[in-house]
């Protein structure tokens, strides 16, 4: 299989695994891991077909990709966005001492873009509703069942996401054995059937590409902003009905946790960066307070 090869020498410091973590799920991510030389690997499905996409980044700044897989150049060309040279944070103004001391301690924070709705629709939409846990279950389970190896030498058990076609393919039990409910299964199905339509969401970008998600039964405000946030950035799209989100920000800004209401309120000073002041809040360390009932486990594979 032929190897592509790429140098990038960006204008700013890159943080590699800053910028990536929010498209890691999970330390079992069978789409997202680093090896023990710390070079980190990636997979997607692109227009032209998979790839495998590999970092190294250099004493020198520069980072070194190699990829292979029919969608080899694709993911080349992706590099600078994927590590934040699309990002611009011009216009950001910290109106909380707690945002401005996490941006101080984190100046190499950007937001990257893979510049592909489908591959992270699909964990997104695992996630409605769920633990995390179960949602990465189902994830790793889809991958490894309905996902391609990963081209070229990846680590073993690497894989690429799970096609639109291949999504269509599954038939109910296997659905049951990943753990997928109905409604989820449905909104996954829907996206599917107009998955080449939905990639036009990250040309358009902002409200009007999240709007465009939402025309999906099964995808709402939450799922959209979690898309928009990976596949071009979005700066401003916030995950308002989130279980975490409001009592990560209410007790980092004002004290104590809010409703959707509350944190619209409270992050409205921040628009067009109102996800970028959230960011930062996760990435400096900001989390729900440890108290009260934790949401069950569900094992859907019992039921």
């Amino acid at each position: 299989m032929p190897e592509l090869y790429r140098r990038w020498q960006p204008g700013f410091v890159v943080d590699i695994g800053g910028v990536l973590a929010p498209f890691r799920r999970g330390r079992g991510d069978p789409c997202l891991r680093q090896d023990e030389l710390g070079r980190v690997w990636l997979t997607g499905n692109t227009a032209l077909g998979p790839a495998t996409l590999v970092l190294v980044h250099r004493t020198d700044g520069a980072v070194e990709a190699k990829a292979w897989g029919d969608g080899a150049e694709v993911l080349l060309d992706g590099l600078p966005a994927l590590l934040g040279a699309d990002d611009d944070d011009s216009g950001f103004v910290a109106h909380h001492d707690a945002v401005a001391r996490a941006r101080r301690s984190l100046p190499l924070l950007r937001l990257g873009a893979t510049g592909r709705v489908w591959d992270v629709l699909v964990p997104a939409v695992l996630e409605q509703k769920v633990t995390g846990y179960e949602a990465r279950r189902s994830w790793r389970e889809l991958c490894r069942r309905f996902g391609e190896p990963a081209p070229g030498p990846a680590p073993a058990g690497m894989r690429v996401p799970p096609t639109p076609a291949a999504i269509l393919s599954i038939v109910d039990w296997n659905w049951h054995k990943a753990g997928v409910d109905l409604s989820r299964r449905r909104a996954l199905r829907a996206a599917a059937t107009v998955a080449d339509r939905l990639e036009r969401a990250a040309e358009l970008r902002g409200a009007e590409g999240r709007r465009l998600l939402r025309t999906v039964p099964g995808i709402g405000v939450w799922t959209a902003a979690e898309v928009a946030q990976r596949a071009w950035g979005d700066p401003d799209a916030v995950s308002f009905g989130d279980f975490h989100i409001p009592a990560v920000v209410g007790h980092a800004l004002v004290g104590h946790e809010l409703d959707d209401a509350g944190l619209q309120e409270v992050l409205a000073p921040y628009a067009p960066h109102r996800q970028r002041a959230v960011r930062y809040l996760e990435a400096a360390g900001f989390s729900r307070p440890r108290f009260g009932p934790r949401h069950p486990v569900r094992d859907y594979r019992a039921i």
